[in-house]
């Protein structure tokens, strides 16, 4: 069973930071896109950010250029560093995995971000 497991979520306040990760098996890592999507409460799971196989790196408008996704090839791992949080951003942060190809994704079990003003 393919798991992805994040980490690095918790209390923070308002103009805070926090680095989420997200550990994935080695060919799930290099094969598969990787992203990270949030979900508040009463609300929809939304996109946050992608970075790609090859490092390409997507956004959602509402970032603003405050996070920075990223892979760590030593520990198969993406990051998520998250800069100026804002108590809308308060969320369960999930980890996907997602191929090029199609396919159904893969996803994390979550970490709650929670931004105190």
């Amino acid at each position: 069973q393919i798991q992805l497991v994040e980490s690095g979520g918790g209390p923070v306040q308002a103009g805070g930071s926090l680095r989420l990760s997200c550990a994935a098996p080695v060919l799930i890592f290099r094969r598969y896109d990787m992203g990270w999507y949030r979900q508040a409460p009463g609300k929809q799971r939304e996109f946050v950010a992608r970075i790609s196989s090859s490092g390409s790196t997507s956004y959602e408008d509402f970032v603003e250029g405050r996070f920075t996704i990223s892979r760590d090839t030593a520990k198969n791992a993406v990051n998520l560093e998250m800069n100026s949080l804002k108590p809308e951003d308060t969320a369960v942060y999930y980890c996907n995995a997602q191929g090029s190809w199609g396919g159904s994704p893969y996803w994390g079990q979550g970490t709650q971000v929670t931004v105190s003003s």
